[in-house]
Order: C-alpha cells, then sequence, then structure tokens
C-alpha cells in the first residue's frame, strides 16, 4: 500500500520511546455509521504511513489504538485511544500523532 492520506504515529512519552506494535483502525463516518477504511501496526518507530487510501473526501474520520496490547500485562487506565477528526480539504496530509502513556492521551494535527 503506498502512503496513505491520514498517518499517525505513536511516542510512548513514560517510556520515552516510539509505541511499536500498536494495532491501529482507521474508519470513515458514512450516513452515522463508521466504516473502516484500514487497518496496521504501528512501526518500530512508532509510525503508521500505510492505512488507509491515498486520497480521502472530506468528512469524519477515526483512528482507534488499541493501547492494551500495547501496555499488555502493565498498569494502565485506557484501553484504546479513539481519536475523532474531520477533514476538510482533502487535498492536504493530515497527521495525526499520538502521545501515549499508561494514564493519559494527548494527540494534535501534525504535519
Amino acid at each position: 500500500m503506498s502512503r496513505s492520506a491520514i498517518t499517525t504515529h505513536v511516542l510512548d512519552t513514560a517510556a520515552g520511546v516510539p509505541a511499536r506494535n500498536i494495532p491501529v483502525r482507521l474508519e470513515f463516518r458514512v450516513a452515522g455509521n463508521w466504516r473502516e477504511l484500514g487497518a496496521a501496526h504501528t512501526d518500530d518507530d512508532g509510525r503508521v504511513s500505510a492505512i488507509g487510501p491515498a486520497t480521502v473526501t472530506p468528512g469524519d474520520y477515526r483512528l482507534t489504538f488499541d493501547t492494551a496490547a500495547y501496555f499488555g500485562a502493565r498498569e494502565h487506565f485506557f484501553p484504546e485511544a479513539v481519536v475523532t477528526f474531520t477533514v476538510a480539504d482533502p487535498a492536504q496530509h493530515h497527521h495525526v500523532p499520538l502521545l501515549l502513556s499508561p494514564f493519559a492521551t494527548s494527540t494534535y494535527r501534525g504535519s
């Protein structure tokens, strides 16, 4: 799969390392229902560059990160992190990083 119009990067801020091998799912909202566009795992650098189509349409998208799979038996509070966002200009690339620790998450619109 070529580079997606939507990409992500997960950093484990508690450990100070990329979050490797996190299952991630990309979905698009169609008539009020979510339709899966792709699924992948973060690579050794915590990145997912090929999860969905190379072009997207305007609308609402969401990335779901299976953080329970990442943390495993380690104590953690959130079993998943869900980031819902709107694509207004499909000509732009949308990079949606996730900063992760066992008890907090944060995200932003990256470049």
